[in-house]
């Protein structure tokens, strides 16, 4: 029986597959807390709102081309996916600082 520190350890007698299958793992469970901090920001809508989902295609699409890019060049699958943890990775750092600057406040229109 497999337990939770056995698959964070590379799955041990299953070599590369085990390193892939981890890194996979981890980029899935990193990636979904970025979504979760992406997605806190969206509700609170408004300029930054905006700025972060055109923020987000275009780092979409870049991405994919990067990933191609890398893969027609001769990278492993396991190097595609370091990558992306470094994308993902870069986000959680930018998403999870406080944003020091003041909320500009809308005012209500009297009728």
């Amino acid at each position: 029986m497999l337990c939770s520190s056995t698959l964070l350890h590379g799955l041990g007698a299953f070599g590369e597959a085990g390193r892939v299958f981890n890194s996979l793992m981890m980029l899935a469970l990193e990636a979904n807390h970025v979504v979760a901090m992406r997605m806190m920001k969206l509700m609170l809508g408004g300029k930054r709102a905006r700025r972060e989902a055109q923020l987000m295609v275009s780092e979409k699409i870049g991405a994919a081309f990067e990933a191609t890019a890398s893969v027609m060049a001769g990278a492993s699958g396991n190097d595609v996916v370091r990558t992306y943890r470094q994308h993902v990775a870069a986000n959680a750092k930018r998403l999870g600082r406080p944003d020091l600057r003041p909320r500009k406040r809308r005012r209500r229109r009297r009728k």
